[in-house]
């Protein structure tokens, strides 16, 4: 039912892999083969491959055979890869985990998905493969027409019987179950619009569920959708081109894991914990969001945007992966939201970052202050917390309200980098699990010093050891 988990590399994700209509966990062997050095879980949905015998069609039961598979086996970070039937499952439990329900995951990639909203399929071929079934099992030469129908070029031989053979081995019901009820299931509205980072496959040469409609039905749902085409090939791509599939893949983690910071598997587990209401939950879940690689800015300009992330790279240094503090500044600039109070020498907080960052650009002199090296730029600041800013004409702010100002500038990134959930694990903070929803708050039993309880961060982090 699931294949064995191969491989494994120290804070990479693992990768879940979720097949098409009438395939099964081994249509990703080639793919996983070429995935060395990351932990791979290929599952066989319900009715198809290993997993013919089992019960429990729907899209709801197919995603919450995976939901269980993946709290069982995976304690820190995921990636799900859905291909075909497989992609819709995928944004699902993408979208359940946005809700904090499937913690960890750090990035989708859907091939030649079948989308939230119903499947385009020609209804004439939809009809054609529900009698194939409708009598039974699909005999050889069923099979064999339907991978057929779905490639660009003849597969190889033994990659071409195992696909004919899964199909074979499909549960009639199932299949019957995706193409007259599951392929037709709307989940647009309770999909959304999804954060994380998103890889959407199309081939060339697929047909109904090529990049036209990857851009028109898939991609919507996603916030920063990267769309690839992978050429000579049509709907089975981890069959026809598996290096190229598997190339993708490793290119989308390393990228989703260079623009966020990860949550290790102990505070996933806590966040996931019953103690922490599910208010928070949705609350840290929106935190944990990735920053938008290209981040528009909203109240700031370009160069105020580069000049306040000079900024904060000296006042709070982070590691690969880092959170946009800038960024989401800018957001909650354009939100109106604010800490509820301002200094009366400042005007309104927008107007006073404005001028903030335009007053320290002149002082920094050419180039501004993000072509300053670090060295300087902390002089630079150092000075500024001092009420020393450096004279520059026609200045919006004095050396005194620029002093004001960087202090609120500090207080605003510490703030924002203190609130994401990877810096409560960094720091150890588990002040979110003191309640949960019922109505009595559980609250702590033990308040020593390094004893911790059993739910508590530093002891879920030896258990995980």
């Amino acid at each position: 039912m699931v294949g064995n988990m191969v491989g494994g590399t120290e804070n990479a994700p693992v990768i879940v892999l979720l097949h098409a209509l009438g395939a099964s966990a081994r249509s990703f062997d080639a793919v996983v083969d070429r995935l060395a050095g990351f932990a791979c879980i290929a599952i066989d949905l319900p009715g198809f491959g290993d997993a013919a015998g089992d019960a429990g069609f729907t899209v709801e039961e197919m995603a919450d055979h995976v939901a269980a598979i993946v709290r069982a086996r995976i304690d820190g970070p995921w990636m799900i890869v859905g291909h075909s039937m497989g992609g819709k499952i995928a944004t699902i439990l993408a979208a359940r985990s946005a809700h904090g329900e499937l913690p960890g995951l750090v990035g989708v990639v859907l091939i030649a998905a079948s989308p939230p909203s119903p499947e385009p399929i020609d209804d004439d071929r939809r009809a054609t493969m529900i009698g194939w079934a409708a009598k039974g099992p699909l005999n050889e030469d069923e099979a064999t027409k339907f991978v057929s129908d779905n490639v660009a070029a003849p597969l190889q031989e033994a990659v071409m019987a195992a696909a004919v053979a899964d199909v074979r081995r499909s549960d009639p019901a199932a299949w019957l179950a995706w193409l007259e009820r599951g392929s037709r299931e709307d989940w647009s509205s309770r999909i959304g619009v999804l954060h994380v980072p998103a890889l959407i496959v199309a081939g060339s040469e697929d047909g109904d569920l090529g990049e036209a409609n990857q851009r028109r039905l898939n991609a919507p749902h996603y916030k920063q959708p990267h769309i690839a085409v992978i050429d000579g090939a049509a709907h089975l791509m981890p069959l026809e081109k598996p290096a190229a599939v598997a190339d993708l893949i490793r290119q989308h983690v390393a990228t989703a894991m260079a623009t966020q910071p990860t949550i290790p598997s102990h505070f996933a587990r806590l966040i996931a914990y019953d103690r922490v209401s599910a208010r928070t939950r949705a609350i840290l879940t929106d935190r944990a969001h990735p920053d938008p690689v290209d981040y528009v800015p909203q109240v700031l300009s370009n160069w105020q945007l580069a000049t306040l992330r000079a900024v904060m790279t000296r006042v709070i240094p982070q590691e690969d992966g880092a959170i946009d503090l800038a960024a989401r500044i800018d957001a909650r600039l354009h939100a109106g939201e604010g800490d509820g109070w301002r200094f009366a020498d400042l005007p309104a907080d927008a107007d006073a970052y404005r001028a903030g960052l335009d007053t320290l650009d002149r002082a920094a002199g050419d180039g501004g202050f993000a072509g300053l090296d670090d060295e300087r730029r902390d002089a630079l600041l150092m000075r500024i917390e001092d009420g020393d800013c450096p004279a520059a004409p026609d200045a919006p702010l004095s050396p005194a309200q620029m002093a004001l100002w960087f202090e609120d500038v500090r207080a605003d990134g510490v703030r924002i980098w203190l609130a994401h959930p990877a810096t409560m694990a960094r720091i150890g903070y588990d002040g979110i699990a003191s309640g949960g929803d019922g109505w009595r708050k559980q609250g702590f039993a033990k308040t020593r010093a390094d004893d911790p309880e059993h739910w508590e961060p530093r002891a879920m982090k030896e258990r995980l050891r």
